[in-house]
């Protein structure tokens, strides 16, 4: 018998290599001198690639991971990953800006979106009582991992390592961790369940979030409920990824928040941390209010964190950036144990693969909203309130999806949970 503990342990450590990619911003500079870019936009295209592919990837791999297992999935994820890393390294030094693309962005991302759903599945299994909490403490790695290879590019790159060895020893570290992560990697024994848990004695918070159902991928795709929560993520995704791309710019901004260059720095690296602690403390929460309601209070809040970014000046631009941060990172964290509670545990990581499909689009419409919209008369107040208005939508079918999974409770379950239902109505009606 495995340790769950261990079993989670091992997602994290999955999830920080792979959320190395959010790092991106510390290689860009030197690529682009290395190729003789025009533009930073342009050497931004293998990481655009990277995403896009890891949705993609995550879309038509999940039912490989159900059907395969979780070890084999996150040896494949280390094998893509690490291998993506060594070949953007041979075509930096090939000077093939076109190989590096593909080494970094299509094999690397296929690696990423194996890697990201390998360990959800398992997590939800081994973790019955706490589906909000285990999820979130892997993806949390994803936040973390960011962060984390910030500095080790830096002291790679003070140790004066040329960018094709840089890349190359970064390949054969982060396929090492996750390989022998994956190497723990396994479901539990069949009808197993943890100690003191007893499906039929739940308390009212626990029955809030039991799956209502045990779908196939088949089966989930057809319920107008999938593409509810894929359009939420979408928004929520496009929205907090607008305001990652253009954090620093628009910290510096004196007609923004005129942050400091030392300051606007701090607070990108900042927001890597709230990302992180949004992942663990926002699904470590929706354990004990509910999915319907953790993702109500995040359109929510962001709703009035986006209107009031355009009037914000220094410290409350950071604060509400780091608060928009953290429901940014919880949507993401709290999404697979919304599925579950959905669409049942049976193939969890197939239909999260599908869901995830709403990021590889976010990656790409997230930034140009922001970037497109950004004009030197109102600078970006037009931008803000387009994702204000997203928002609003987006806090409709949250609204309308919590409703719907009220209905699924009550035709699922016996009179014998009555209790609860209300305790959830009533959630939802306040």
């Amino acid at each position: 018998m495995k340790n769950r503990w261990l079993i989670a342990l091992s997602a994290v450590g999955i999830h920080v290599c792979i959320g190395s990619v959010y790092a991106w911003s510390k290689l860009n500079a030197p690529i682009q001198k290395y190729f003789g870019l025009d533009t930073t936009a342009t050497a931004t295209w293998a990481f655009t690639i990277a995403i896009f592919f890891l949705g993609i990837s995550a879309a038509f791999l999940g039912t490989f991971v159900e059907r395969r297992g979780p070890r084999l999935a996150g040896q494949l994820s280390a094998l893509f990953f690490g291998g993506g890393l060594l070949l953007s390294g041979l075509g930096v030094l090939l000077g093939n800006f076109y190989f590096f693309c593909f080494g970094y962005g299509v094999v690397g991302g296929v690696g990423l979106g194996i890697g990201y759903i390998a360990p959800v599945s398992t997590l939800i299994k081994w973790f019955p009582d706490h589906r909000g909490l285990a999820t979130g403490m892997a993806i949390m790695g994803f936040g973390f991992g960011a962060f984390i290879a910030t500095y080790l590019v830096e002291l790679l790159l003070y140790l004066e390592l040329s960018l094709p060895l840089l890349l190359s020893a970064l390949g054969l570290f982060y396929g090492a961790v996750i390989f022998a992560s994956a190497r723990y990697l396994a479901p539990p024994p069949e009808d197993w369940s943890p100690a003191g848990y007893h499906p039929d004695s739940l308390r009212p918070h626990q029955l809030r979030s039991r799956p209502v159902a045990q779908m196939t991928v088949q089966e989930a795709v057809r319920r107008p409920q999938f593409y509810i929560l894929w359009t939420m993520l979408f928004i929520n995704i496009s929205c907090g990824i607008g305001i990652i791309a253009v954090a620093k710019d628009m910290a510096k901004d004196p007609n923004a928040a005129g942050l400091s260059e030392g300051m606007a720095t701090l607070t990108v690296a900042l927001m890597s941390i709230f990302n992180g602690c949004g992942r663990i403390g926002w699904s470590a929460l929706s354990d004990r209010l509910g999915r319907p309601v953790v993702w109500i209070l995040f359109f929510l809040i962001q709703i009035a964190a986006f209107y009031a970014l355009g009037d914000s000046k220094l410290f409350v631009f950071q604060l509400l950036v780091f608060l928009v941060m953290t429901c940014y990172g919880g949507g993401f964290a709290s999404v697979p144990a919304y599925i579950s509670d959905l669409f049942g545990t049976k193939q969890v990581s197939a239909i999260h693969g599908r869901i995830l499909t709403a990021w590889a689009m976010a990656g790409i419409v997230g930034p140009q909203i922001i970037r497109s919209l950004k004009s030197e008369k109102y600078g970006y107040d037009l931008a803000l309130l387009v994702y204000v208005g997203m928002f609003g939508v987006a806090l409709l079918l949250s609204i309308v999806l919590a409703v719907m999974t009220s209905r699924m409770r009550k035709a699922a379950f016996s009179s014998s949970d009555e209790s609860a239902l209300e305790a959830l109505a009533e959630d939802v009606a306040t």
